[in-house]
């Protein structure tokens, strides 16, 4: 089966998502890099939007459309990349382990100080290593496979659910609104990662 020449939004989505974590992951590792060689530390706000965008954004929003329905129909059509997305499953529900420890290790590093910033360095650079780890296995392995396999009816129920993306509602009804988080990030965020005052 020919690749499709159309290429599927969805598909699209994901890159743009994968974009901008990867952009926000960048930046935290860049900022604890800067610190661990005696560099001003940003202030704390920065750090919390980033983590907030991190432990938010993938879990409610882009891996759980993975998982339901690229993933999904995927193996409706082909079985020669179950185990590898089974193992993608498993790591994004580590992934959002890993974020809650970095969660936790930036509260001890805010009211421990420097004696806690190695843990929460640590932590950083090891999310950091399997996210962009992770991100590159679904773009190299899957995107092309799933371009092969799945038909113009498989990609327009992709598609649907994955524009749906932005209008994902939380609990309390409200749409979340990352674009304006990855913003705030952004200008809240010394350069040079974003536009906000150097440190």
């Amino acid at each position: 089966m020919s690749v499709r020449n159309i290429y599927p939004a969805s598909l699209r989505i994901i890159q743009d998502e994968h974009e901008h974590l990867s952009s926000v992951i960048q930046g935290m590792r860049y900022f604890v890099r800067h610190i661990d060689s005696g560099g001003n530390a940003p202030g704390l706000k920065v750090f919390r939007a980033m983590l907030y965008y991190i432990m938010e954004y993938p879990e409610k929003v882009h891996h759980p459309k993975e998982d339901q329905y690229l993933f999904a129909k995927i193996k409706e059509r082909t079985h020669q990349l179950d185990s590898e997305l089974d193992a993608l499953s498993e790591q994004h529900s580590k992934g959002e382990l890993m974020a809650h420890r970095l969660f936790h290790a930036l509260l001890d590093y805010e009211f421990a100080g420097k004696s806690a910033f190695v843990q929460f360095r640590d932590l950083v650079e090891q999310y950091a290593l399997f996210y962009f780890t992770h991100m590159r296995a679904e773009e190299e392995r899957i995107m092309p496979v799933a371009r092969q396999v799945l038909n113009d009816k498989d990609w327009k129920e992709v598609d649907a659910a994955f524009m749906e993306n932005k209008k994902m509602l939380d609990d309390a009804g409200q749409y979340y609104k990352y674009e304006e988080l990855f913003s705030l990030i952004v200008n809240i965020s010394p350069a040079p990662i974003g536009v906000g005052d150097r440190i």
